[in-house]
């Protein structure tokens, strides 16, 4: 059976004065469970059993919910959600607000080990309660909170049009932190967790500054949707946002990105419009990133830009489910939780600013959560690796003489080695500076990759999901007609690509381009080798997790220039020892206690 179009429709908006044909698509139909089961083939792929059921009940020994609840949002709209809280109708207790278009009743109509499946956690870890990549009531409320599951605005049964990550949304969010803090069962203090689209949405309400907003957690969140997730180095991608919002299920419909980004395919009000306004984030933030994952750049990003105070980070080598759901994390959420929505003094100021997991190969990191105090690292020493053609290496001095190497655009690859004489730690930001050109097309697609390859030529990949999944190390980005870059948001470690118009490359023109790569912390050991592979495609191992796909636009050969005047290098982030052992120790007058007693 062909799968059914659905219908699209089109409305006229200004956002930030920019006048914005706004594309959206019809979502599933929310339906009762017993109305869908009697739907044909076709209607059912149109259709989305979900029930709309106003109710109380016992969730579990001790925790009450009450279902589709109605909250009134400042300008009529009415939004649904469920509130699961303590029985006990004398406690005040905080709220966790967990806010997505995944559905506030994800299980309700699974069965089996479908129940409370999530990639990477045991079946039974996760209860039939709790919403997707969110805060588990079963393990919350009996630790003294609600968790308040939100179908925002187009989602389920909730009214109006769903506009996803953007200023729109995040007001809604403002007045579901407000109304769940004048609850009679709460005790006026409301935070949030959760991965992925929760993370996302966390930023965005956090900047409209709710005054009962206690703190967030958002961990692996994206911080600018268009250069993290729909055109990542400017290559188009839109087949992952499609299929994260294809079960989505409402009344009337959901923001079309994917559309959108053909729409707009460069940058614009629509998409500032989902970048948060970080400097407006101040309340204390517990944020989490992998390092292997997509989410990478916008987690570290989004921790760096916030105006809070106090904030943590916390980077690791795991995926984002079985990273959010291990039980040290959640207790350790649970502190952070209790310090700042209970007034709870457990030490959790105590806690390093930032801890990083250095990783070597396969499931096996090198340290975990070691303390540092800020990322990236004060002590970085930014050294940079020529490319040479002529011996397809990674040098220390750029070779005196030009050379290049050319690849098939579709199916080839150039690959640069530099094999390490002692441990070296790299911890942080790389780049790849380099000059290219196209043989055949106006255009190239570049896909790069820094690889740890054994002494003897095997890679050595780093393992999620138990050692199941290999991954190959950092990687970046860029349609070189978008290589121009954001001067304002670039660093000399971080290139930040502009996307506000094409350039494309005319007959032998030979371009320099600075492609940044996400944050990374690995330790290569003596004899092993460092490898860059620039490609045209995306290359994965078969069994890596994320369904990610590009629309690539390369023709005939690419071709890459070193040596000479063309100084094609790897910048990479070396990090030493913290302290030099040959010199007096001096201590940090800034830092120092300077209380009487001492």
């Amino acid at each position: 059976m062909m799968p059914i179009e659905r219908e699209r429709f089109t409305l006229e908006t200004t956002i930030k004065g920019e006048r914005i044909e706004r594309i959206y698509q019809k979502e599933l139909r929310p339906v009762p469970f017993e109305e869908w089961e009697v739907l044909s083939d076709e209607e059912k792929q149109l259709a989305k059993p979900c029930a709309f059921n106003q109710r109380t009940y016992e969730a579990a020994p001790g925790i009450v919910c009450e279902q589709d609840v109605a909250v009134k949002m400042r300008d009529g709209i009415t939004l649904y959600c469920d509130v699961f809280r303590p029985q006990d109708s004398d406690a005040k207790v905080p709220a966790i607000l967990a806010w997505s278009n995944y559905g506030k009743r994800p299980n309700d109509f699974r069965t089996g080990e479908d129940v409370g499946y999530t990639p990477g956690v045991p079946f039974g870890a996760v209860s039939p309660s709790a919403k997707f990549e969110a805060a588990d009531p079963l393990y919350w409320c009996p630790n003294g909170y609600a968790v308040v599951n939100v179908d925002p605005r187009g989602i389920g049964y909730s009214e109006g049009l769903h506009d996803q990550f953007c200023e729109e949304e995040a007001r809604d969010g403002y007045d579901v932190v407000e109304w769940a803090a004048q609850q009679p069962w709460c005790n006026g203090r409301v935070t949030m967790a959760g991965s992925s689209a929760l993370a996302i949405t966390q930023w965005h309400i956090a900047a409209q500054q709710p005054p009962h907003l206690a703190c967030i957690a958002p961990w692996e969140g994206m911080s600018d949707m268009y250069r993290e997730s729909l055109y990542e180095g400017g290559i188009p991608c839109a087949r992952f946002t499609s299929f994260a919002t294809v079960g989505a299920c409402g009344l009337k419909g959901i923001d079309d990105q994917a559309a959108m980004a053909l729409r707009y395919p460069l940058m614009n009000a629509y998409w500032e419009n989902k970048i948060p306004d970080f400097g407006k984030v101040t309340v204390p933030a517990y944020v989490a990133a992998g390092w292997n994952h997509f989410h990478l750049r916008g987690s570290i990003n989004g921790y760096r830009k916030i105006s809070s105070e106090k904030k943590w980070l916390r980077v690791h080598r795991e995926f984002e489910w079985p990273d959010f759901y291990t039980r040290q994390n959640m207790e350790e959420l649970k502190a952070f939780f209790d310090r700042y929505c209970k007034d709870v003094h457990n030490g959790w100021e105590l806690t390093p600013k930032v801890r990083i997991d250095v990783m070597d190969a396969y499931d096996e990191d090198y340290v975990t959560r070691r303390p540092e105090r800020e990322f990236p690292l004060a002590r970085t020493e930014y050294r940079k690796l020529y490319l040479n053609a002529g011996a397809m290496s990674l040098e220390e001095e750029n070779p005196a003489a030009p050379a290049s190497v050319s690849y098939d655009g579709n199916e080839g690859n150039a690959e640069f080695d530099y094999r390490f004489e002692e441990d070296t730690e790299l911890t942080g930001y790389m780049k790849l500076h380099a000059f290219v050109e196209a043989d055949g097309h106006d255009d190239m697609d570049l896909f790069v990759t820094v690889k740890k390859i054994h002494e003897n030529g095997s890679e050595i990949p780093v393992t999620v999901f138990d050692g199941t999944a290999p991954h190959p190390g950092t990687w970046g980005k860029m349609r070189v007609s978008h290589r121009e870059l954001d001067e304002v948001l670039s660093s000399d470690f971080q290139p930040v690509q502009a996307h506000r118009r094409e350039l494309k490359l005319s007959v032998g023109e030979i371009v320099p381009i600075d492609v940044e790569i996400n944050p990374t912390s690995r330790l290569w050991r003596k004899g092993e080798i460092l490898r860059v592979q620039v490609a045209g495609r995306y290359l994965r191992d078969e069994h890596w997790i994320e369904p990610l796909m590009w629309e690539t636009d390369n023709r005939g050969s690419h071709i890459i220039h070193t040596g000479g005047e063309y100084e094609s290098y790897l910048q990479v982030p070396v990090i030493g020892p913290r302290y030099d052992r040959s010199k007096p120790f001096v201590v940090d007058e800034g830092r120092h206690p300077g209380h009487p007693i001492f």
